[in-house]
């Protein structure tokens, strides 16, 4: 099975100005209409430990998200999202193992 799950596990005192960013961000993307992009993105916020977040970004390959970890534009997104940050971002890179939705 084919796919490819970034995880971003991050911490902000500010998800209103980096819902904002990722707005931006998503709409730029989609306006340049060119190379990789995320398929899909889903923002979690932890119930359990208030200011912890996660970022799931799907891609159609791991090798389409590194390409587009690899872009100017993403980059610039990735330091202004720091900026928004109490501390560093963990990272976890995932194969798709399997999937499904239930209807």
């Amino acid at each position: 099975m084919a796919g490819f799950v970034q995880i971003i596990e991050y911490r902000t005192s500010k998800p209103d100005e980096v819902a904002a960013l990722n707005e931006q961000y998503r709409k730029e993307r989609e306006a340049q209409g060119d190379g990789p992009a995320p398929t899909r993105g889903i923002t979690c916020a932890d119930r359990d430990d208030p200011g912890r977040y996660f970022a799931i970004v799907e891609f159609a390959s791991y090798e389409e998200a590194m390409e587009n970890s690899g872009r100017a534009d993403t980059g610039d997104y990735a330091a202004k999202m720091m900026e928004l940050c109490d501390g560093p971002a963990t990272f976890y890179n995932l194969d798709v193992a399997q999937s499904f939705e239930m209807s």
